[in-house]
């Protein structure tokens, strides 16, 4: 199967993040491809396996899937299984069987959240339900070698919140400042913590609007809440500089 050099195929680009990289499409080398649903079901093994062989993509970005609000996965578990664990396995398929590079956007909630820093290989502990759903879809990215695992700390712009939490700290950054450092390391394989500075919400978010008030985690989830949910992202940078 001859691979087009420099063709990407993203799912979901429909949904926040999807759009944003449509955005940028213009200002990079690759040619970015963003099939609908309709096209490309990631529930449907055949309609990704026909979408890619006639393609002939050597990248794919898996960005399709359940997200916000976190409390869907909660209460639409079938749903958060089917989009989240079976959609990815089905895409991890169909990439091993025509040898794409698979790109999988994970997040930085599959950490325990008790200590912050972590490292790549720190034990994992998924602080809920949309958590378990992205490590889900990890473990089968996981089995296929040609695959780059991102655990990211995204957020929307502009900060859409009229407060913050003071003592919830994590990785903030937006969309559309994550994009060139995605495109930047491509080629690496594994999995890298990527995302901004470790800081409060609130701090990040002060510098967009410094009217924004603040909360407090620990009031609203209790003393044993997952508040530090930093990652150590030297790997990333490190990668980012080459």
């Amino acid at each position: 199967m001859l691979l087009y050099k420099n063709k990407i195929v993203f799912t979901g680009g429909s949904g926040r993040f999807g759009k944003i990289f449509k955005k940028y499409s213009y200002k990079t080398k690759y040619n970015l491809i963003f099939p609908s649903s309709k096209q490309l079901n990631i529930c449907k093994e055949k309609t990704i396996e026909k979408y890619i062989a006639r393609t002939k993509p050597k990248y794919l970005i898996h960005l399709a899937g359940l997200s916000r609000p976190m409390e869907d996965h909660d209460k639409l578990i079938s749903d958060s299984i089917n989009k989240n664990i079976i959609g990815t396995a089905n895409i991890t398929k169909v990439c091993s069987k025509y040898k794409i590079k698979l790109i999988y956007i994970s997040t930085c909630y599959v950490y325990p959240g008790l200590k912050g820093n972590y490292l790549e290989n720190s034990p994992l502990l998924p602080i809920n339900n949309y958590a378990w759903s992205k490590l889900g879809g990890e473990s089968s990215v996981q089995m296929y070698k040609n695959s780059l695992i991102l655990r990211a700390s995204i957020t929307q712009k502009p900060f859409v919140h009229k407060a913050a939490f003071s003592d919830f700290k994590t990785n903030f950054i937006f969309h559309e400042d994550l994009i060139p450092g995605i495109l930047k390391i491509i080629n690496k394989k594994g999995v890298v913590n990527i995302g901004g500075v470790s800081q409060s919400v609130y701090n990040f978010a002060k510098k967009y609007n410094p009217n924004i008030k603040k909360i407090y985690a620990k009031k609203l989830f209790g003393n044993k809440a997952s508040i530090n949910l930093t990652m150590n992202i030297k790997k990333y940078r490190k990668f980012t500089r080459d």
